[in-house]
């Protein structure tokens, strides 16, 4: 059994046809999922309500004991646990950059930075010994022992950069549907505001209503507001808005809000300013997509178009000629 399985490893074909295989598979769940997916929006905001409870409890504990070391999020994995304290990961491999990224890719609390450490140490080590071991004892690809353990090493670089790669896959997904949203998220936000809402209410109200075009900008919008009701500054509710999102909108339209309760400045004129500088953002975006778009069909369209039509014109012309039948 073992040896089978070791002539099926080794043989390049059977690799292409489970890579084939694999890919086809993907497609097929890529196209699926989102016809069999539920919406979230619901279970997402209910996430967030449990939040702001917790926040106000660790906010009540805070001022009865002057600590604040209540746990926002439930217990990481005890095992988890176990591996990060024992080899005491959060000191060489725990950053404030890490956390940062983790925060904008929607993992917050202590659970996802014990989960994040725990996988920065076994993903490497796990990708080292595989690698090593396949091509030791199952395909060596005719190559010396130092070509073999430089490709081991190199797995196990990919291994150190995969939970990075994948944190920055996140935050561009959710980045990029915040971006969609945010402008049209501006002007609700200017109407709730003009209409003499508070700002609370008004963060409250533009999260239950631009939910269905982004769910995470209606999550950062209704934490926002669980920290505008419960955190003793509010300017500190408005800079974590901006740094859970990193996106440069979102960063001015919180100056503003800061301004403005520093300063007393209106802030529907400032609202309305920058949703259009906003809109105009995004018209930009798509702008650029359109016009990047002819370069890049130039090579599809040489390999691809080309040669089928000009076998298309040809192919009657040689008929005539030659005679073909």
């Amino acid at each position: 059994m073992i040896a089978l399985i070791a002539d099926k490893l080794a043989d390049s074909q059977f690799l292409l046809t489970l890579l084939v295989a694999v890919a086809a598979a993907a497609t097929v769940l890529t196209l699926a999922i989102p016809l069999v997916e539920g919406n979230t929006l619901g279970k997402r905001m209910k996430n967030v309500a449990t939040e702001r409870e917790k926040i106000r409890a660790r906010e009540r504990d805070r001022l009865n004991r002057q600590k604040d070391k209540v746990s926002l999020r439930q217990e990481p994995k005890e095992f988890m646990r176990r591996v990060v304290d024992q080899f005491k990961l959060g000191d060489w491999l725990g950053t404030e950059t890490a956390k940062k990224q983790l925060a904008m890719a929607g993992y917050r609390g202590q659970q996802a930075e014990i989960g994040f450490l725990f996988f920065r140490l076994v993903t490497p080590a796990g990708l080292f010994l595989f690698a090593l071991f396949y091509v030791f004892f199952i395909k060596d690809f005719g190559q010396p022992p130092m070509i073999r353990i430089g490709i081991a090493i190199g797995a196990a670089y990919l291994g150190i950069k995969a939970p990075e790669i994948f944190l920055s896959n996140q935050i561009s997904k959710r980045q990029a549907s915040m971006q969609q949203a945010f402008p049209d998220a501006l002007d609700l936000l200017l109407i709730c505001v003009e209409s003499g809402m508070s700002v609370e209410h008004a963060f409250r109200k533009v999260a239950s209503e631009i939910g269905s075009q982004s769910v995470p900008l209606a999550e950062e919008f209704a934490l926002c507001t669980a920290e505008l009701s419960y955190l003793s500054e509010r300017r500190q509710a408005y800079e974590n808005l901006a740094l859970r999102t990193g996106l440069e909108s979102v960063k001015s339209v919180t100056t503003a809000l800061v301004q403005a309760e520093r300063y007393g400045t209106p802030l529907g004129t400032a609202l309305r300013t920058l949703a259009q500088e906003s809109r105009d953002q995004r018209m930009n975006a798509a702008e650029k997509k359109a016009a990047a778009l002819p370069p890049k069909l130039t090579v599809p369209m040489i390999l691809f178009f080309l040669p089928v039509l000009f076998v298309v014109i040809m192919t009657p012309a040689f008929i005539q000629v030659f005679g073909w039948k």
